[in-house]
Formats: C-alpha cells, sequence, structure tokens
C-alpha cells in the first residue's frame, strides 16, 4: 500500500503548462529520488503535495496522501498536515530559518501548534530533537540564532524542524547542494538514520545522481514537467533505457577534453605565493584569552604556471576564499608574499594594482547575484574594460563585447537583454564572457559550477576547457566538488583549517590520498559508479 499516490497530476500557472500527466508513488518507510534539471518540473512537484502552489495555479489529477485527497483537502485540514504528517527540508538553511528567531523557539514552534503540550515541555523534546541531529544543547544552546551557525548546522536545525513530530514523509528539496562533501555525506547518513528510525518515508529531490544513487531505493526521472523514467534506482541509472537518463548519467561523469594550451609557457610560473598568513582580529576577546586573533590562513606557500589549471579544495571554512580575496588583491595578507606576473602584489596601491587587474579576473558561484539586474548584457560585460590603458569608444566596446560573448558560445544580439532572461548556464557564462573581455592571464573561480545541473555544468566546464585551450588562461578553480577538480585541472591543492596539508597532480591526489583532510574529501565524494556498484551488491544479497 503506498502512502502517497499521484495520479495524472497535470499543473499549470496562468497559461503555462508546469506538470503533465504525473504518477509517482511513496511507500511507507520507502525513499523516493526525483532527479531532474532545474524547470524540470522537481520542485513544483513536491509543494502540489503540500498545497503550497502559487494562487495562479490550477491543479487537476489526483494526490492521495495516507487516504486524504490532498486537492480537494480545506486549508484547516493542510495546516493539521504539514509539520505533523509531511514534514518539508530546504534547499537554503538561512531562508528558510527565522533570523530573528532562536534555534529553540523554532523547532519548539511547530511542537506546539501540532500537540498543544507547554512551553517547557516543547523546549525539553526541541532540545532532544537538536541533540538527535548531532547539536547538543552544551555546545549550541537552544537561545543561538542562525546566523551564529554554520551553513552545515542550519540544515541540522531545519532537519529538527522538519523532523520533530516524526512525520510520515519527509520531502527533502536538494538539502546538500550547498555544502561540502563530508558535510555533504553526513546530513545525507542523518536522513538515512532518521528514514530507519522512523520507518519515515523520503522524497529526495536532487540533480545530482550519485547522491540518488546511494540513498534511494527508486528514482523517478522528470523533464520539462513529464516523468521520463521511473523504477528501481539499480536498474533505472544502469540500463538508462530512456535517452534523457542516458544524458544525466553521462554528464554525472563527464570529463572536458583536455589539450596542451595554444598560449602562454607553462613552465613560466604566473603566480607565487610565499608564506602567506591572514589573522583577523576576535572580537569580544577576554583580556585573559589566549587567543586574540583567529588565523584564516597560516604560511601557504605554493606557485600556479601560465596556462595551468590548479584545485583549490577543501571543507567550507577552510580557508579556500580568503586566500583566494588576497591573490585578486581584495584582502591583504598578514605576513608573506603574492608574486602576479612578475610584480609583487601585497604593497601596491589601488592604482598601483591597476596593471595586475586587467590579467585576473573572477568567476563567482552565483552570477545572478554578481550582476545588477537593471543592466543589459552589453554593460555587465564591459565592466572590466576600465582596467584597460586605453578607454575604447562606443563602437570598439560594442565590438568587445560581442567577441566575448561569442567566445563563451552567446550571440553578439544578447548583448541587448537583461540578466533575468537568461537561464542559469547562460548567466554562467556572461559571467565567463566578462572574465574574459580583458584578455586575462588568470581566472579564479570560485564554486563556478556548484549550483548548476548535472548537463550544464558539463557544458560550462568544456568551455573552461576550450578557453583554456585557444586562449592559454590558467585558472585557480575554488571547488569543494572533487568531481569538477578532477575533471578540469592538471594539479590539486588540499586546504584545511587554512593549511595546505597536500599537494600534487590531481589524479595521484584523489586516487592515492596521504594525509586524513585528502581522505576524508575523497571518501565523502558521492561517485555515481561505486553507488550504483553498491546498491546492485546490496539487492542481490537481500
Amino acid at each position: 500500500m503506498s502512502l502517497l499516490e499521484i495520479e495524472n497530476l497535470s499543473l499549470r500557472i496562468g497559461e503555462a503548462p508546469i506538470l503533465k500527466d504525473i504518477d509517482l508513488s511513496i511507500a511507507p518507510g520507502e525513499v523516493m529520488g526525483l532527479v531532474g534539471e532545474s524547470g524540470s518540473g522537481k520542485s513544483m512537484t513536491a509543494l502540489t503535495m503540500m498545497k503550497l502552489l502559487p494562487h495562479a495555479a490550477r491543479a487537476q489529477g489526483r494526490v492521495t496522501f495516507d487516504g486524504i485527497n490532498i486537492l480537494a483537502a480545506p486549508e484547516a485540514a493542510m495546516c493539521r498536515l504539514r509539520g505533523d504528517d509531511i514534514g518539508m527540508v530546504f534547499q537554503e538553511p538561512m531562508t528558510a530559518l527565522n533570523p530573528v528567531k532562536t534555534i529553540g523557539e523554532q523547532v519548539a514552534e511547530g511542537i506546539r501548534w501540532h500537540t498543544g503540550v507547554n512551553r517547557p515541555d516543547a523546549e525539553a523534546r526541541a532540545r532532544a530533537m537538536l541533540e538527535r541531529v548531532g547539536l547538543p544543547e552544551r555546545q549550541f544552546p537552544l537561545t543561538r540564532y542562525p546566523h551564529e551557525l554554520s551553513g552545515g548546522q542550519r540544515q541540522r536545525v531545519v532537519i529538527a524542524i522538519a523532523c520533530a513530530l516524526k512525520p510520515k514523509l519527509l520531502i527533502a528539496d536538494e538539502p546538500t547542494t550547498a555544502l561540502d562533501v563530508v558535510l555533504q555525506a553526513q546530513i545525507l547518513d542523518l536522513l538515512r538514520d532518521l528514514v530507519d528510525e522512523n520507518r519515515m518515508s523520503l522524497l529526495l529531490i536532487s540533480h545530482d545522481l550519485a547522491v540518488v544513487a546511494d540513498m534511494a531505493d527508486r528514482t523517478t526521472i522528470m523533464r520539462h514537467g513529464q516523468v521520463m523514467e521511473a523504477g528501481e534506482t539499480a536498474r533505472t541509472l544502469t540500463e538508462q533505457v530512456h535517452p534523457y537518463t542516458r544524458r544525466l548519467a553521462e554528464a554525472s561523469t563527464h570529463v572536458p577534453a583536455r589539450a596542451k594550451p595554444a598560449a602562454g609557457d607553462t613552465s613560466e610560473t604566473l603566480l607565487k605565493v610565499e608564506g602567506v598568513t591572514r589573522d583577523y582580529p576576535i572580537r569580544r576577546a577576554s583580556l585573559f584569552a589566549k587567543r586574540q586573533s583567529f588565523r584564516a590562513v597560516d604560511d601557504v606557500s605554493f606557485s600556479l604556471a601560465r596556462g595551468q589549471s590548479m584545485a583549490l579544495v577543501g571543507r567550507s571554512g577552510c580557508g579556500k576564499s580568503t586566500l583566494a580575496r588576497m591573490i585578486l588583491a581584495l584582502d591583504r595578507p598578514t605576513g608573506g608574499s603574492i608574486h602576479f606576473d612578475g610584480e609583487t602584489l601585497e604593497d601596491k596601491s589601488e592604482d598601483q594594482l591597476r596593471p595586475s587587474r586587467r590579467h585576473m579576473q573572477v568567476v563567482f558561484q552565483d552570477p545572478y547575484g554578481s550582476f545588477n539586474p537593471r543592466h543589459k548584457v552589453e554593460r555587465l560585460v564591459a565592466e572590466p574594460l576600465h582596467l584597460l590603458d586605453e578607454k575604447p569608444d562606443a563602437k570598439r566596446r560594442r565590438e568587445l563585447v560581442a567577441e566575448a560573448l561569442e567566445q563563451v558560445g552567446l550571440s553578439a544580439s544578447d548583448m541587448e537583454k537583461y540578466p533575468h532572461e537568461f537561464s542559469g548556464g547562460q548567466r554562467q557564462r556572461i559571467s565567463i564572457a566578462r572574465a574574459v573581455i580583458t584578455k586575462p592571464k588568470l581566472i579564479v573561480a570560485d564554486e563556478p559550477v556548484s549550483a548548476l545541473d548535472v548537463s550544464i555544468r558539463a557544458q560550462i566546464l568544456d568551455l573552461f576547457a576550450d578557453l583554456n585551450r585557444r586562449l592559454g588562461v590558467a585558472y585557480l578553480f575554488i571547488t569543494h566538488d572533487l568531481t569538477v577538480a578532477r575533471a578540469i585541472t592538471d594539479r590539486v591543492m588540499v586546504m584545511h583549517e587554512g593549511r595546505i596539508v597536500e599537494a600534487g597532480d590531481t589524479h595521484a591526489v584523489f586516487d592515492r590520498p596521504k594525509t586524513e583532510a585528502a581522505k576524508a574529501l575523497v571518501d565523502a565524494a558521492p561517485d555515481l559508479d561505486r553507488a550504483l556498484r553498491m546498491r546492485m551488491e546490496r539487492v542481490s544479497g537481500g
């Protein structure tokens, strides 16, 4: 018998079709993976289950949860179901949590509302639930606010809220996308344990096939609001009957074609970092405290050759972004030196840094957040041109923008559009166009594909590899995705607690890690082939 049954579900928002003839069922205690690219309808399917649809939405078909017709249920009945029988974990915990309420208040709120217990009893149950998700009160008092926690800790609070009443169905919508691989593994293990303990059903929404292969009993593949393929996970992801499933699997393990760059001498050093440290004062430090400062980067040294691609990997908070900011001269080191293209950076004024800034650019994780939404693409891509010694006139400026857009696979006509008119992958291409317009020698890419679907990620990685071949651009990739690092870089550095603990050839480090920090990253990294192999072994063994 199914806990949730969806039959012939179709959904329109205004005149736009969103879902078409969706069939999906989840049994008690089952983990269902829902996979697809952005815009495929995954999240709208989940929101329909909770009847949290926009006012203009019109749904047809049947959604039955534990014998209740969801689409026909009044709002009062749905309020009783949400949080009690159906819980939801969202992708971004900071937006799901109330910033002005403590974590204890937020976990206890649902308990009080659904059960009617008094405040002390609700707090006691909240305390026990937070301890269960790895946030014991002695280290994480109930009086803490969300901003006082790390990303992984905030996600644990969201899970505690969703699971406090032991719901029959938990919906997890991309719950680990923004987390490093070690935290991701911990959160997935926690979800797995809660499912087993409470015989809870789990709908895991993800674009990561490796995560789904590891977690889900059955998998449903969606595209353009329709189900392409569904069935037992090992069979579905191994046989890949539908061409779209095959495309997703190939994109998940995609490795761009690599070749010697057409420009640049890879034996010549472009960037040299020597003994760099960065200390930050500790606010409210006690007069008797042993430490008055926090060392975010500790004695880091390395060099990057012209045309070379290097990855900087490590857990969240290890100092990767701080080091990148110093390389880009957006922050100054407390000690040590940084040499770029033969020039020392740390002692230069902003005016003196101008020539170096032309030759180093950055690509951010979230391109939309780095764009002014009121500006057209022409103005956005042309922003770095002020770094040139001779400012181009209007005609030459448009020519340079058109050339940059064409280099990244877009067209000159796109310069007349606004950022919101593009998909996520196209916006990242615009971000890369902005980075290459000054013909830089180094691009620092900070998690440039972590928020993208696997197929779009494959396209962007191909683009990076192509620019490396054609233009000889050197890359420093900052990432927690070891699959990306393995696919696109020649060398890798593993950072842990502000220090580089291991460095070398990318494949050598990942295939034979020597330090505990590197081993932890490698062991935690999702791997589609390994996950499918283990799942098939479990199935055959059962």
